[in-house]
Parts: structure tokens; C-alpha cells; sequence
């Protein structure tokens, strides 16, 4: 045990009582309560994920969940060490995302390629630019590493950068026989254009800048958002992309929130993305009820509410790229950790169900009534706007100039699209040999008899 403690064994045992426990117990004024809370939520995510299991499927959560959350999950996870220097869970975070690289070492693997879309990809590409800003231990020198697999997911998508309708734009899924080919969205865009910004300032590399402003533009040009920068859902090449779906998700909204704040940082404070970043922010006011955040487009407090599977995570990804807004765009914490600190305290309030009575529901603006709507995505919804709590004490967002040490790979994922990726040429001094390695034979103990099976949706 590390530290004198160890956080999730704590709440392992914490669970083990049944009953005991009404709701998490929350003082937002203690780091000790914040983590202990956190603990508790992180054991309750990871009770889901049964791929460490000997015959079991690594990396894969079982149904309903499809890949992408499995790969938002994992990216939760390492946000998790981050915030609490608990490494109970890294063998097996780093075992599952190792396990799904693909034979092209760019989160494409064979078995995903009849549901696998642009925002499936980008989901699992976001995880290991996370695992690179915060130095999340890294990989076996033989294994694929954090900043190479992230820019391999951004060379595959700027290659599938598609100028035949709408003048440009990502389309939501990769291959013609998947329902949803002709629909250019906005979480598509979004993971483009968020992966090219923390590239950017990760790597000092202004080619990835370029084409984060090019993503931007094309997306405010074709109307996927408005002027006022609240960020719609997608619209369809078959009518030119000239009527907009105006459906708002959080994950939207946060996903051009981060990108932006990326970018404000990378160039060192421009007004043009200050202005953006506090736009894109003000327009998350829909989605919270007296300061506690909700999914405005499904939640409806008076039933169990219309959101689907994915839906109930989106609130993980708006809390999570708030809150790490506030590190590279520092302007954004007065608005942005009140709602960040009352949102926590709901959530807790509504992780009372189960035999364990810290079970979390989804309603938070329903407070201490727990709603009995469970799933990961509820758990993990919990677990980000609760450690988010911790920003202002965790380490700074590390660059390649600023003690990252992923090693990078600017040309990889070149094997994995139809057409001949964009090749970024790497920056001078960029892609600094790594440090702090996992060992390899923790990881060896944690692959050691588990097949490696993908399942499909």
C-alpha cells in the first residue's frame, strides 16, 4: 500500500457492507472527502469493466455498451490517478487501452470495422492525449506509446478530411456500409479539432494548430455552430449541410470548450480564442438547473428520462473538459468550478441506490432522491464531475517542453485509412524519450492468459 492508503480498497471494503452506506459522503472542503468519494465512484465504474478477467474480452465493456464509452471510460480512469495518485487501477487501464490499439497502432482494430465511426476512433484517440498531458505511466518501451497513438488517430482523420460535399468536414462514420455515412456531425469535428489542438500545444507543432483552426472554421461556417457558439448536433451531406439537426449535448459543447481553451494556451493568450473559449463556455448554461448540471436535451426529472446508453455519459465528458479548461485557460474557473463543486454535490446526494446504498443514478438535480437509473455511464458521470473537484491541487497539463515524456510518433497511422494520411512533420525537439515506465512485467501479469478477442456492437 502506498501513501498509508490505498483509495479503491478502501471503497472496495466500503461496498462490501451493504447497506451501511446512504449516499456518498461529500465535504468539498477536504481533499480527504473529495478522494474517498472519488474512490468509491471509480470502484463502482470499474465493477463494470470484467475485461482483466482470464477468457474474457481486454479492453471491452459488455453489452449495451459499445467500444467508444469503453475507451471514454478508460480516458476516466487516468484522469482518476491524476487527480488521486492511486494507482490501483493503472495495470489494467493501461492492459485494456494497449489491447485495442490495432494492428496499425491507431485505435483501429479489425473487429471494430463494422460499427467503427470517426467518433469512436477520436474517443479512444482523446484517452491517450489525456494519458500524454498528464504523464500517466507510460507503456513498455516495446508497446505503443500516449502521443504516437494520438497522432496516429489525427493523421487517419485528417485524412478522412472529405471535400466532395459541404465544403469539407468529417463524416460520422469511416466506411460507406455504416448507417450514418452521410451525416457530418459535430462530435466528429469536435474530436478532430480537439485532438489537433492539445497536439499542438503538446508538440509546439504549428501544422496540428493549422489544422485545428481549419476544423473550427468549417464547423462555425457550415452552421454546426451558431454565432453565439452554442454547438449543434450535425446536419446531412445528401442536402449539402444546409439544415442543421439543433439538437445540444453537453459532450458537444464541452469537447469545442477544451479544444478552444487548447488553443487560447497554444498561442499564448490570443484574444480571438479568449473570445471563443468564453462563448463556447457561456453556452453550457442550458445545460444546468440551479447550478447542477443535466443532459437538457433527454433528462426529464419527472420520469426516468429518455436518455440512451451513451447519452447517460455525457455528462463525465462536459465535467471533465471543464474542469481541465481551468488549467489552460485560467479565466474560465470563476464561472466554471461553482457549477463544477454544486453539480458534485448533487451527484453524490443521488449515489445512494444498490445493496451498497452509493449505487449512482442519473438525475442529479433530483438530490438526494435516488432515481434507480444505474449504468456506467451514471458511474462515470459521478466519478468526473466529483474528482474534478481536485483541479485546482492537480499538476499542471504537461507539454513535451514542460516534463511530458510520451514519445512521439508524427507520421504513425499511416496503414489504417483508404487514402494516404496527412503526414505532420514533427517539431524541432518535439517527442522526448520517455520516463517513468511501467514495468514490463506488471503489464505482462496483467495481458498473462487473457484473450484478445474485440467483440462488435
Amino acid at each position: 500500500m502506498r501513501g498509508g492508503k490505498v483509495l479503491a480498497y478502501t471503497a472496495a471494503i466500503c461496498t462490501s457492507w451493504g447497506g451501511m452506506a446512504s449516499a456518498i459522503d461529500l465535504d468539498l472542503t477536504s481533499t480527504e472527502s473529495i478522494k474517498n468519494a472519488a474512490a468509491t465512484v471509480a470502484y463502482g465504474t470499474m465493477s463494470y469493466y470484467s475485461g482483466n478477467q482470464t477468457g474474457n474480452n481486454p479492453g471491452n465493456m459488455p453489452s449495451p455498451y459499445y467500444w467508444w464509452e469503453a475507451g471514454a471510460c478508460f480516458g476516466t480512469m487516468v484522469e482518476y490517478w491524476y487527480y488521486t495518485n492511486d494507482t490501483s487501477y493503472n495495470p489494467s487501464v493501461t492492459a485494456a487501452i494497449l489491447s485495442q490499439v490495432g494492428d496499425n497502432q491507431d485505435f483501429m482494430p479489425a473487429n471494430q470495422t463494422k460499427d467503427e465511426g470517426n467518433d469512436d476512433q477520436g474517443f479512444w484517440g482523446m484517452t491517450a492525449m489525456t494519458a500524454a498531458e498528464v504523464n500517466f505511466p507510460n507503456p513498455p518501451s516495446d508497446q505503443p506509446q500516449w502521443l504516437a497513438l494520438a497522432q496516429a488517430v489525427f493523421n487517419d482523420m485528417a485524412a478522412r478530411w472529405d471535400n466532395t460535399t459541404c465544403n469539407g468536414g468529417l463524416r460520422w462514420q469511416i466506411f460507406t456500409f455504416n448507417t450514418g455515412y452521410d451525416y457530418k456531425n459535430s462530435i466528429a469535428n469536435g474530436c478532430l479539432f480537439n485532438i489537433a489542438a492539445r497536439l499542438a500545444r503538446y508538440t509546439g507543432n504549428s501544422s496540428y494548430a493549422d489544422w485545428a483552426e481549419k476544423t473550427w472554421d468549417w464547423v462555425a461556417a457550415v452552421g454546426l455552430m451558431s454565432d453565439e457558439y452554442a454547438v449543434y448536433d450535425g446536419t446531412s451531406d445528401t442536402t449539402n449541410c444546409t439544415s442543421i439537426d439543433k439538437i445540444q449535448f453537453t459532450y458537444n459543447q464541452g469537447i469545442y470548450l477544451f479544444g478552444a481553451a487548447m488553443m487560447y494556451n497554444y498561442t499564448n493568450g490570443s484574444s480571438v480564442w479568449r473570445e471563443r473559449v468564453e462563448g463556447v463556455l457561456n453556452q453550457t448554461d442550458i445545460f444546468f438547473q440551479n447550478g447542477i448540471m443535466y443532459e437538457e436535451a433527454c433528462e426529464d426529472v419527472n420520469t426516468v428520462g429518455t436518455c440512451d446508453t451513451d447519452q447517460q455519459s455525457f455528462k463525465a465528458y462536459l465535467s471533465r473538459w471543464m474542469a481541465a479548461s481551468t488549467k489552460i485557460a485560467p479565466f474560465t474557473a470563476s464561472y466554471s468550478l461553482p457549477l463544477l463543486a454544486s453539480s458534485a454535490k448533487a451527484a453524490a446526494l443521488q449515489c445512494s441506490g444498490g445493496t451498497d446504498g452509493t449505487t449512482c443514478g442519473e438525475h442529479w438535480t433530483e438530490n438526494a432522491t435516488y432515481d434507480g437509473n444505474t449504468g456506467l455511464g451514471q458511474e462515470m458521470s459521478a466519478l468526473s464531475v466529483i474528482q474534478a473537484n481536485l483541479i485546482t491541487q492537480a499538476p499542471e497539463l504537461v507539454t513535451n517542453a514542460t516534463g511530458g515524456t510520451s514519445v512521439g510518433n508524427s507520421a504513425a497511422g499511416s496503414g489504417s485509412s483508404s487514402t494516404s494520411p496527412t503526414v505532420i512533420t514533427a517539431a524541432t525537439g518535439a517527442d522526448r524519450a520517455g520516463a517513468g515506465i511501467l514495468t514490463a512485467l506488471l503489464i505482462a501479469g496483467v495481458l498473462g492468459g487473457v484473450g484478445f478477442m474485440v467483440t462488435g456492437k
